[in-house]
């Protein structure tokens, strides 16, 4: 008997995002446990082979990989009918040769960053109690549903009844995150946080 394990193939298949411009292509492997965000390419060049190669195209303005999942931000003058089966295949047979997807360190270099960023903000004792409340219903109800979209929502800060969040993936400059934004999670933590006014957004 060969000592070769035949692993299963890599199924791969595409999900409409509510961003026209980026379109989610979902993979049976496990790719990243975590979320990249990469919105430049030297962020992509330093950190990342496969959003590199994703860069090299003309047509590729962003890439997001999460789970299970990467997900293309494209340039407006390009029509997704001429570039989904190249991605598609792309990113297949990537992942099929063992690719590498991310560098070791990653998600520690991130979070330093977030820590610079997050470490301008100090809170009082009272601030800190309702931050923690937020972060909490962000990651309990928001995150899962808006990754389902193919996208991303970190808290950024509070200060005096506003909360800020930052969305990445797909969410990011997409028409319809704004509604969500304002419809949805606004609501949710008015309700559940008397203290909260109003939830803005920036993009990540």
């Amino acid at each position: 008997m060969s000592d070769t394990v035949t692993k299963s193939p890599v199924l791969l298949y595409t999900e409409q995002t509510p961003n026209p411009e980026s379109l989610k292509f979902v993979t049976n492997r496990m790719l990243y446990k975590g979320t990249a965000d990469f919105r430049e390419e030297e962020l992509a060049r330093e950190w990342s082979e496969l959003a590199s190669e994703l860069f090299d195209k003309p047509y590729v303005k962003g890439v997001y990989i999460c789970n299970n999942f990467v997900t293309v931000t494209k340039e407006m003058n390009y029509d997704w009918a001429d570039i989904m089966l190249p991605l598609k295949q792309f990113i297949k047979s990537y992942i099929e040769n063992g690719g590498d997807i991310l560098k070791e360190g990653f998600e520690e270099a991130m979070a330093e960053i977030e820590e610079e960023r997050g470490a301008s903000y100090e809170y009082s004792e009272d601030e800190a109690e309702i931050v923690n409340k937020i972060k909490d219903l962000i990651d309990t109800y928001v995150r899962p549903a808006v990754e389902m979209d193919g996208g991303n929502i970190t808290f950024k800060s509070y200060d005096e009844g506003i909360v800020t969040v930052i969305l990445q993936g797909a969410c990011s400059g997409c028409p319809s995150s704004t509604v969500t934004l304002k419809a949805g999670i606004e609501g949710m933590l008015k309700r559940m946080i008397p203290q909260v006014k109003e939830v803005v957004s920036e993009m990540g």
